[in-house]
């Protein structure tokens, strides 16, 4: 399993696992969990979108990656529903095209099968990356996120 190049909490705690991050592509690994899934016992579309957004910002950074990236707008749009039965989902993203302050991507989730399940696009301003202060009166100072600030 590759890094993200940073600790991301929430990333952590859904167990998405990084497969692809070079060349504007990305894949992302996904095995939803039970607390994961709605009233219908499928993926939660929270959860999607998390994903679909991680995945773009993932290919958005995979150009510079000492870059972060926080997404300025994303449009999702669900084609079915994403099983909730353990089987693995993924996401595969692509950056489209990069200005020198912006990256239009957009990114696919697919079924354990290959069957598209959501898409999206999405728009994401590159930031520099914050290093965290070595003053410990400092500690509790955010930084950038590298990935998303959503």
């Amino acid at each position: 399993m590759m890094n993200f190049g940073a600790e991301i909490p929430f990333v952590s705690h859904l167990g998405f696992a990084l497969e692809l991050f070079e060349g504007g592509q990305s894949a992302i690994g996904y095995t939803p969990r039970p607390e994961h899934l709605n009233s219908f016992a499928v993926t939660h579309g929270g959860a999607i979108m998390t994903l679909l957004d991680v995945t773009m910002a993932v290919a958005a950074r995979s150009v510079q990656k000492d870059m972060g990236v926080v997404t300025i707008e994303m449009k999702t749009s669900f084609m079915q529903p994403a099983p909730g039965d353990g089987s693995k989902l993924t996401g595969k993203g692509r950056l489209m095209h990069r200005s020198t302050s912006l990256a239009f991507t957009e990114a696919t989730l697919y079924d354990a099968q290959g069957r598209p399940c959501a898409h999206a696009t999405g728009t994401f301003k590159y930031v520099k990356r914050q290093t965290k202060s070595a003053n410990p009166a400092d500690a509790g100072s955010a930084a950038v996120s590298p990935i998303s600030t959503d």
